[in-house]
């Protein structure tokens, strides 16, 4: 099967089984899946529009457009409820979990098995801390474990934070998490921030799962990712950060008496797209 016999996705009403088969199969197709974030409908539902069939949540973007601090256990309810919100969009939804939202594995995959249940065919789990320190492997996995065993079609990519983090010497401890996390039932493995291809490509090699990665801006295109053998390719927070400075240009514009660079969405076009989940 390849990607291009996946641009729609199955819809809504679509029995729960085929939604994630249907988002394990675009991890290997002919090309790398790329997964732009959202961090709120309407972000979603314009990826949706774009002919994107999967979207994943930026836990930054829904983090900040809350209020609250990423990567400290601060957004299960808003992670619940822009779930509830994109359930009816015709796109299958990843959410970024952070670390789970908890420390016990059970809890973990108490918020899962809720995110499954309205409709959500992947989740991301990470091993990074917000006071900059990594979990130790062993409740990772088991984190991974609990989540499996609670979901189990459910599409769990399993984060490790060894370049973001600053650990040593990333590479070996890297593919020892990653080995750790396949083992616990993981079915994708995302490494943010490694610096350059020859790494990502021996991250490739030594990781028996899809391999995600980061989109960083000067680095690896598409094309050479998919060379190298990436699977998913993620947008992260850029797309977030993206939309934020837009809208500071825009003020700073205005402020200056210069016109706009870009003409943006029309109403008539927002409008459509708070919509887009509406029967």
């Amino acid at each position: 099967m390849t990607v291009d016999d996946l641009v729609i996705p199955p819809a809504p009403g679509t029995p729960m089984n085929e939604r994630c088969a249907a988002f394990h199969a675009l991890h290997h197709a002919d090309r790398p899946l790329l997964l732009p974030n959202a961090w709120d409908h309407a972000s979603a539902a314009a990826f949706a529009a774009r002919g994107h069939p999967a979207v994943g949540t930026t836990s930054l973007g829904v983090a900040a457009a809350a209020g609250l601090p990423d990567a400290a256990a601060a957004t299960r309810a808003e992670n619940l409820r822009l779930a509830r919100a994109l359930r009816g969009l015709p796109v299958l939804l990843s959410v970024d979990m952070e670390a789970g939202c908890a420390d016990d594995p059970a809890a973990v995959a108490d918020l899962a098995a809720e995110l499954a249940a309205l409709g959500v065919v992947g989740i991301n789990i990470e091993d990074g801390r917000a006071d900059g320190t990594l979990d130790p492997p062993a409740l990772t996995a088991a984190k991974v474990a609990a989540v499996k065993a609670a979901a189990p079609a459910l599409f769990v990519n399993a984060r490790t934070d060894t370049w973001w983090l600053g650990m040593p010497d990333p590479l070996p401890a890297t593919l020892a998490r990653a080995r750790a996390y396949a083992d616990a039932g993981a079915d994708g493995i995302f490494v943010p921030a490694a610096p350059d291809a020859d790494t990502i490509g021996a991250l490739v090699a030594g990781i028996d799962l899809p391999l995600n990665v980061l989109y960083r801006p000067g680095g690896p295109t598409l094309d050479e990712l998919r060379a190298i053998g990436v699977a998913r390719v993620s947008t992260g927070s850029l797309l977030f950060r993206a939309a934020l400075g837009a809208a500071l240009d825009v003020l700073d514009a205005v402020r200056s008496g210069a016109a706009p660079d870009r003409e943006p969405p029309s109403y008539a076009e927002v409008q459509r797209l708070s919509g887009a989940s509406r029967p």
